[in-house]
This record gives structure tokens, C-alpha cells and sequence, in this order.
């Protein structure tokens, strides 16, 4: 269903009214030991309306596609938004509006490529593995890519179609040491179709040669010692420091519900080298991980200035968010799936990098660790986190010594940042993750590597 469709169905009156076609289209493929252990494709599509009436919301959906589909759709969700008015008899304000229209389709401009290439480039690569590393207890390599395409229109004049892809690729390896597992892995995605986001043959087998050399060197790790310690944080955990534990206390639909960052606009949150952004879509003319130029509910979309050398400028926010808090719209809402109501999301959230060099940074050092890559991690409405490190290395003498064991870091990340002495140059973004906030959705977030204090969790 095209826009010029959707649009013949909008209803007439003062409600606010919002309609979507969607199609999610995924495919994954994983490679274990050298047998093809997954290969899925699967698309879901359908319909959705949103209604807003007397500061009420109503939503109906449907897995059919069709001019009769549409039209039941709506009134299911005029009647519920009507349902609802009724019997709270509650006066709202009426949503603002900052509407945007275009067209953003990143569908691949090369020759597509099947299925099977795709499948014998990842038997190629764990040939290679095999060969090179015939040691090794287990390996892997999966590929997976996402397209998300929706055609939106909205009575306050917001329309867009929009295709959205992302791809890549994960190679992973294992191997048992004094009757431990050992893993190490590395991943590379981004925005775009397979043909855009995969690399050579010989670039994977230049990364598995890395990935190989990093397992190796984790036999000698040590125990890193626990309690609040000098560290530099690798670009990839300070993104995730940046989504997990700013950006989430920074939605305005959790400000509204208590999150601590509703006592801290205006005042410093941070060292004043830090400044930390949502990016709508393009960061100094490149197209960043997850571009959103209009949100689902056809806003523009612009950038978000979370914490700005240090002080806390702003939320991110949706109409509602933004009518209740009287402050401007952002673009925000994004759904997942075609039946998934727009909740206040992340974009890509990065912190800007700053002027320092890494090696000067390490050189500062005396006695630390250069944590690298994150595992799982968590945190909450407080900006208290505890993020699992799965690399990493002690910095003695201001140089890279061993590398250290799987462990923790933890504390409040306002408290953190800080903390925070300097920031790298360069910024690295993070395209693999989805967040889990109700419903999952793509992220971006991106970072320098960042010189702070932590608490580790380690041995004394």
C-alpha cells in the first residue's frame, strides 16, 4: 500500500489520525563446525491505525492489506479512542505537529546476490578457519540482515516511505584452556543490504587471523583487581555507556516516570568534555547506522542534544511527550513492527569525540585497564549500570600489558562521565544491536574511547 493510497483513507474531522504499511523482511544464516546449523528467511507485513481524541489514543491493526482491511481498521481505532474518552472524560491538549515528507530508500543499487553466494562465502571463511587453526574446540560464522520498509501518512501532514537495511557478519572462535572455554569474536555491520555491507574474502580471513591472535593471548589472562579503578573505556563500551546508561534515563516517556534525569536538566551531569548526541541520521556528512529523517509518526526527525560539554539539555521525545512537557519535538517514535505502537527510541546515540590520541591516553596511565569489547550489561532509571567486559587488557607504566579475564564494571554513569579526563579523536560506530525497551528495535550507538574511573569487579 503506497502513500497516495493511505492517504485517500485518512478520516475526516479534528482527531488526530496515523496510518502504516509495514514490511519486516529478515534472513540469517549460521555456520557451526562446518555444518550449516540455520538458514531462515521470514517477512511480516501489515496494516496499523492510530487515533488521538480527547487525549486518548486508540490502535487497531490487521495482517490483511486491502482497501476493506484499511477502512476497519480505522474505525476500530476511532472506536477505541472514543471508548476511552467516554468513561475518563479527560480534556487533552492537542498534539503538536512538526510534519516532514519524503522518500529515504537505501535499497542496494548492485546485483543482487542469492542465497547460496551467501552460504559459500561462510563456508569459505570457516574453511579457512579450519585449515589455519585446526586447534580450535568450536567455531562460527552467521550472517543476518534486517530490512525494515513502511509507508506512513498523518493527518497533520507527515508522509514518508522509507527502506531501511542492515547486514552483516560475526565470526566467532573457541577453545578450551586448563579446562576452561575460552571465546573471542568480532563483528562487522552496518547500514545497508548484503551487497552494500560485506567485505572481501581476503578482509574476513585478515580479521580471523586477529580474532585468532586476540584468543590466544587471552590463555595468560589475569584476574583484574576489584574496586573503583583508572580505565579507559574502548569506543564500543563507551556507546553502549552512552545508550544503556544516559540514553535511556534521557527518553521523556521515563522522565515522566521518574527516571533521575528529570532533576538534572541545565545542571552538569558531566566532565565538560563530554558532549552526547542522538543522531537523527547524518554525522558530519555520513549517513550514520540507523538514518530516521522522519519518525513513525511523520515528524522530522533532528538531532538530540543529550548532555552538551557536560550540562543537560535535553530528552528525546514523541507528540505526547512533548505536549505534556511543553517542550519541542525530536522524532523519536519508532514502532517495530507494523502493529507496534511508536515509543520513544534511540536513533544512534554516540559520544563526541574529543581531541586526545589513544596512545596518549594509555601513555597516561599508570596502573589501569584498556577495556575494549562489552558483553551482556544493564541499567535502570538511575543511571546505574553493570556491564559485563569480555576484552580487555591492564595498562602498567602507561603501556598495554596482560590481558585481563572476563569480569564487571558497575556504578551511576553520571557519576562516571564525571570521572572523565579524555576523550579520543577518533569515533567508532556500533551496528548489531537492537534494544529492548517493550519492543525490540535497530540501534546505532558510537563512541570515542573515553579515560574515566570505574568500580571493577575483580579479585583484591
Amino acid at each position: 500500500m503506497q502513500i497516495s493510497d493511505l492517504k485517500k483513507f485518512l478520516p475526516a474531522g479534528a482527531f488526530y489520525t496515523e496510518l502504516k504499511a509495514q514490511e519486516n523482511r529478515s534472513m540469517s544464516l549460521n555456520m557451526l563446525n562446518g555444518s550449516l546449523t540455520g538458514n531462515s528467511v521470514s517477512s511480516s507485513s501489515g496494516i496499523m491505525c492510530r487515533t488521538y481524541m480527547d487525549g486518548f489514543w486508540g490502535m487497531a491493526s490487521s495482517v490483511t492489506n486491502s482497501s476493506e482491511s484499511m477502512h476497519k481498521v480505522i474505525a476500530k481505532a476511532v472506536q477505541n479512542s472514543r471508548t476511552l474518552s467516554a468513561h475518563m472524560m479527560f480534556d487533552g491538549a492537542p498534539l503538536p505537529a512538526n510534519p516532514a515528507q519524503g522518500e529515504h530508500l537505501y535499497f542496494t543499487k548492485k546485483p543482487k546476490t542469492g542465497t547460496n553466494e551467501r552460504i559459500e562465502l561462510l563456508k569459505a571463511l570457516d574453511a579457512y578457519i579450519l585449515e589455519k587453526y585446526p586447534e580450535l574446540n568450536a567455531r562460527g560464522a552467521s550472517f543476518y540482515q534486517l530490512d525494515m520498509e513502511k509507508h506512513i501518512v498523518t493527518s497533520d501532514g507527515g508522509a514518508m516511505h522509507t527502506m531501511t537495511p542492515r547486514a552483516g557478519v560475526t565470526i566467532w572462535m573457541k577453545v578450551m584452556h586448563e579446562g576452561v572455554p575460552i571465546m573471542h569474536w568480532d563483528y562487522w555491520y552496518g547500514m545497508g543490504e548484503y551487497e552494500d555491507q560485506i567485505k572481501s574474502y581476503k578482509f574476513y580471513c585478515e580479521q580471523i587471523d586477529l580474532i585468532h591472535e586476540e584468543l590466544m593471548k587471552k590463555k595468560a589472562a589475569v584476574h583484574p583487581r576489584g574496586g573503583s579503578v583508572e580505565c579507559i573505556l574502548g569506543p564500543r563500551l563507551a556507546g553502549i555507556l552512552a545508550h544503556e546508561a544516559i540514553g535511556h534515563t534521557t527518553e521523556a516517556d521515563r522522565v515522566l516516570t521518574g527516571s533521575i534525569a528529570g532533576e538534572y536538566l541545565n545542571q552538569a551531569v558531566a566532565s565538560e568534555l563530554i558532549t552526547l548526541i542522538d543522531v537523527a541520521h547524518t554525522w558530519q556528512g555520513e549517513i550514520c547506522p540507523i538514518p530516521v529523517f522522519i519518525d513513525d509518526e511523520g515528524t522530522a526527525a533532528e538531532d538530540t542534544m543529550i548532555i552538551e560539554n557536560g550540562i543537560l539539555k535535553g530528552y528525546m521525545h514523541n507528540k505526547e511527550s512533548a505536549m505534556l512537557m511543553n517542550l519541542p519535538l525530536t522524532g523519536n517514535a519508532r514502532g517495530y513492527q507494523y502493529s507496534d505502537e511508536p515509543l520513544i527510541r534511540m536513533r544512534n546515540t554516540m559520544i563526541k569525540p574529543g581531541v586526545s590520541k589513544l596512545e596518549e591516553m594509555i601513555a597516561s596511565v599508570e596502573d589501569g585497564y584498556y577495556l575494549i569489547e562489552s558483553g551482556s550489561g544493564q541499567a535502570d532509571k538511575t543511571s546505574e549500570f553493570m556491564f559485563g567486559v569480555a576484552h580487555g587488557y591492564e595498562i602498567k607504566n602507561g603501556k598495554l600489558a596482560r590481558p585481563i579475564k572476563e569480569c564487571t564494571i558497575s556504578g551511576v554513569a553520571f557519576d562516571l562521565l564525571k570521572t572523565v579526563q579524555m576523550v579520543s579523536d577518533d569515533l567508532v560506530w556500533v551496528a548489531t544491536g537492537f534494544c529492548g525497551k517493550k519492543q525490540m528495535i535497530p540501534v546505532g550507538m558510537g563512541g570515542p574511547a573515553i579515560k574515566c574511573t570505574v568500580t571493577m569487579g575483580g579479585r583484591s
